[in-house]
């Protein structure tokens, strides 16, 4: 095999024309510019110099392997400053996948202060929901994935993580969403089980099954009449009187609940929010940098 080192060694005999001028110039002495061209033939097959008395001239191998020695070093030269400017966070990119309300409260913050911070680390963003987010995380569709999973919950939930890098980022609860003119708008806190008679407005798959299996804990199962991914068109529903809803607080936060009200809802439901990466991505500069920046956005 051909090493870097040994190209340098054969470019400089060529352009000095001898061992000893080329070791001057490489900063080694004579007898290491010789030992290393010995080995360069050795790996190669083949004599790549003609010595005679004081001059020294390339055969035909050794004028082809510095035809290229100059194209491959200048392209190992060009890797590695690029290599050691992603390692100083002058340069990077990280792809992202993040489920909407993330990416419409933690996520604006993170970037920013990433950018501020790293003006030179490109982060692109996608959408998707738990468990997509983390199958595109382990194909290798995405560096990073903003998830979520219920807290107790079962369904296969448990252990889906462990082969992950989990960073955890809060606590998320969930309240209830009624209409303003509902009997329970004003009410200080309400019981799962007091909107058992009530048609539901359901969210993505996940957040489907556990309102399911909180309902059913509670000694009824849903009616649920509509069913969407978008939060906005879940406040619109529930704002027009069409029914009722659990929403992730963070999901409150990134929409204008117009006709609607919260309500606490008790006994407390929550999801943990985490950010999850690959054990080889968390070693990556800019994918540590934004695992950090989201992790001080959620602490705000």
């Amino acid at each position: 095999m051909i090493e870097a080192r040994h190209l340098r060694v054969l470019r400089a005999v060529a352009t000095t024309g001898s061992f000893s001028a080329a070791g001057r110039e490489l900063g080694c002495t004579q007898p290491a510019v010789s030992q290393q061209m010995k080995a360069l033939e050795a790996s190669v097959g083949t004599p790549l110099l003609v010595r005679g008395g004081r001059e020294m001239r390339l055969t035909q191998a050794g004028q082809t392997l510095v035809r290229h020695a100059a194209g491959i070093l200048a392209g190992l030269t060009a890797a590695e400053e690029e290599v050691a400017a992603i390692a100083g966070l002058r340069a990077g990119r990280v792809r992202l996948v993040s489920f909407p309300s993330g990416s419409s409260t933690l996520v604006p913050t993170a970037l920013a202060a990433l950018r501020a911070a790293h003006p030179g680390t490109r982060v692109s963003l996608e959408e998707a929901e738990p468990p997509q987010s983390v199958r595109l995380l382990r194909e290798g569709d995405c560096d990073l994935a903003l998830a979520f999973r219920y807290e107790g919950a079962t369904g296969g939930q448990e252990g889906e993580w462990d082969d992950l890098v989990v960073r955890p980022l809060l606590s998320d609860r969930l309240v209830a969403l009624v209409p303003e003119r509902h009997r329970l708008a004003h009410a200080p806190s309400v019981a799962i089980g007091d909107l058992a008679r009530e048609p539901w407005i359901a969210g993505c798959p996940r957040c489907r099954g556990q309102l399911v299996e909180v309902c059913e804990s509670a000694g009824f199962t849903p009616r649920i009449d509509f069913a969407t991914d978008d939060y906005p068109a879940v406040v619109g529903l529930v704002g027009a009187g069409l029914g009722v809803a659990v929403l992730p607080q963070l999901a409150i936060e990134s929409v204008r609940p117009r006709g609607a009200r919260t309500v606490t809802l008790e006994p407390a439901v929550r999801r943990e929010i985490v950010a999850l990466t690959l054990p080889d991505l968390a070693q990556v500069p800019a994918v540590a940098a934004t695992l950090e920046q989201l992790a001080r956005a959620a602490s705000r």
